[in-house]
Parts: structure tokens; sequence; C-alpha cells
């Protein structure tokens, strides 16, 4: 079989789910023969020093100098013309825009993955973008159901490819007593979600949550993990008597580590595609609560691998969260159903595999 030469083009490496994603996807590709990879940045920022590590893989950052460079058209297609790919593997909406056209005058096939989430507004920068990408697309990419429908995929372009885990990410965990002490958590129980602070995440409702139920007394600590344009805000929302059980500890490098301390891992949010920290606490066994809609109700079991509850509902967020301290089998019940149903259903091993069959099928087809 010959090589098959794939070009891939991302924003950025920032610390999201997109791209742990192509970094998971890239370790596999790293040792495949078959499968030569050459990487595009549109911006110099790399959160995960790890691609650093894969020998076989290409690397290169073509600098925006602003938010729409059209240079960018040109330097793409001198990789394109260096390189010289059989696939172009495109990891977003803006760069899907960079590089349809490219892809089309020079005969390569394009592969547009810009679908990670499962809401499409008419006349939204994502809907002009999809129709103006769409119709150029060999086939188009989402990580969920959900995403497919919300952007309205034709039929015999659609491909869903579920987040993979890679269960190897959870050999060398540090030893949670360490993890406690070094950020200060005496309470018994601790309670996670781990989100950008964008204006898709919902942290208004598990801060409130939060403070009702400390309020009740509840020996708890909530730890909330990222960053974002809207993260001082939070922490500013927090009153100061709970600062200390609400924490703020930012982006982190060892967030399996810190998943593992959670007993319940909660994401409240306004639209997701198949969410990677879901996918963590329930390979980390932990039971989840998380809101309705989108690739959620695809991944997470409500009552078998924890709940699924209404958009913005604090009530439902402390009632669910108030069960599973109160009934501590149930936590941990769903917690192990869920770390099975990763482990069946979104491994690491089936995400490569169906990328790999997507390679292959692409090239089959006659433009």
């Amino acid at each position: 079989m010959n090589e098959i030469r794939v070009l891939i083009i991302i924003d950025s490496l920032v610390r999201g789910g997109r791209e742990r994603r192509l970094i998971e996807l890239l370790k596999r590709i790293e040792h495949n023969s078959l499968i030569k990879v050459f990487v595009v940045l549109l911006k110099n920022v790399i959160q995960y020093p790890e691609i650093y590590d894969l020998k076989n893989i290409e690397l290169k950052v073509i600098e925006r100098k602003i938010k729409k460079d059209p240079t960018v058209f040109y330097k793409v297609y001198n990789v394109c013309h260096t390189f010289k790919p059989d696939i172009v593997h495109s990891w977003g909406s803006m760069t899907s825009v960079y590089t349809f056209f490219i892809a089309k005058i020079l005969h390569i096939k394009f592969i547009n993955a810009m679908i990670a989430d499962a809401e499409c507004p008419k006349y939204s920068k994502r809907w002009w973008r999809k129709n103006l990408t769409f119709p150029f697309s060999d086939f188009i990419v989402a990580n969920s159901l959900a995403g497919i429908g919300a952007y309205d995929v034709p039929k015999e372009k659609a491909m869903v490819i579920n987040n993979g885990f890679d269960f190897n990410r959870i050999k060398n965990i540090e030893d949670p007593i360490v993890i406690r002490t070094r950020y200060a958590i005496k309470t018994k129980y601790v309670i996670g979600m781990v989100a950008a602070f964008s204006i898709y995440k919902d942290y208004d409702t598990i801060i409130n949550a939060a403070e009702q139920i400390l309020e009740a007394g509840t020996d708890v600590t909530f730890i909330l993990v990222g960053e974002g344009m809207n993260l001082e805000y939070y922490k500013n929302l927090v009153k100061s008597k709970w600062k200390k059980r609400i924490l703020f500890p930012g982006n982190l490098e060892n967030i399996e580590s810190i998943v593992n301390i959670f007993d319940i891992g909660v994401l409240t949010t306004y639209t997701e595609g198949i969410s990677n920290s879901i996918m963590e606490y329930m390979a980390l066994g932990k039971p989840v609560i998380a809101t309705e809609g989108g690739g959620t109700n695809e991944i997470v079991l409500n009552n078998e691998t924890g709940f699924i509850i209404p958009h913005g509902s604090v009530k439902q967020l402390v009632e669910k969260i108030e069960y599973f301290i109160s009934v501590p089998q149930e936590m941990m019940k769903m917690g192990q159903h869920g770390r099975k149903r990763i482990m069946e259903h979104f491994s690491i091993d089936r995400m490569v595999n169906q990328t790999y069959d997507l390679y292959y099928e692409v090239l089959t087809i006659n433009n």
C-alpha cells in the first residue's frame, strides 16, 4: 500500500477538546509507517509540549498577523506545493475557510472537521463558514451525531468520529494525597468541573449550586479547572467566605491527576459535542452530572453513568450532588458503569481506526 500524505491544519494547540483529540491521534499516527503527517498551526501557541516528542510528525507555524490574514492562503498553498499531500484535514472553521479552495484547485481531497459542538445559529460565523466550505468538502466530520444534525450536514458527506480516550494517560497519575495537599483540600468530598471559561460554558450554574451546598454545611470542596476570558469575572463572583472551598487553579498539565481526586464530575454548558472532560471523568470512574443536549446525551447514560439535567437548573444540580453524597454506593456504581462505557465505546483505538478508515475511503472518491 502506498504512503498516504496528510496535511492537518489547526488554529493552535491550546488546552482544549479539539486540540486534545488531535494530539491523541498524532501519537498513534506517529507509529504508522503508511501515513505521513504535516501539521500546520496558525498561531504559535503550543500547550501540549508532547507534540515535540513526535519525531515522525512535521510541524510548521504560519503565524497570522491579523485575525483574517489573507497571506495565509499563499503560505498554505506553498506548504501544499512542497509537501504534496493526498488529503487536507482541517480541524476548525476558520482553517477550513483558509484551505478548502487550495485543496480544490490542487485536486487534493478535503476533510472538513470544523464541527466540535452541537449548535450552529443562523447567520453566525460558523453558519457562514459551513455554507462556504461544505460544498467543497469531500467529507464533513463531527464528534457527535448532534453536531451533524445541528450543522445540517449532507448525508452523503457526513461522518461521526467520537472522541477516544487513551487509558495510558492514567497509568502514572499522582497520589491523591499529594494533589489534595497541593491545593489545601481537607474536605471529605471534591466536586470538579474542567472547562474553558468561555461564553459556551455555564459557570454561573455550578457556582450558584456550590454556594448553596456550602451554605448547607456540606463537607465538600469545588475545583473549577480551566482558563479563558471570563475567569477573573467568576473568581470575583464567589463570596469571600467560600474562596478556599471554590478553587480556580487555571489550566493544568496533569489534568488526569486532578480529575482522579473528584468524587463527582460536573459539566454545565450551553452547547457541547462529545466532551473530553466528560470522557476523563468517566474513564477515571467518576459519576457525571451534565447539562442536557448536544453530544452529552450520546455519552452520558442518564441514571446509569450519571445524571443529565436541564440547562441552568441550579435546583437540580444541587439535588443530584446531594443525592450522590447521601448515597455513596450509587456514586461508585455509576462511576464504574461510566468507566466501562468509555472502554467499550469511546476508546482511542476506535477513534484512530475510524480516522484511518476515513483516509482510505476519501481517497477512493472520484471528483
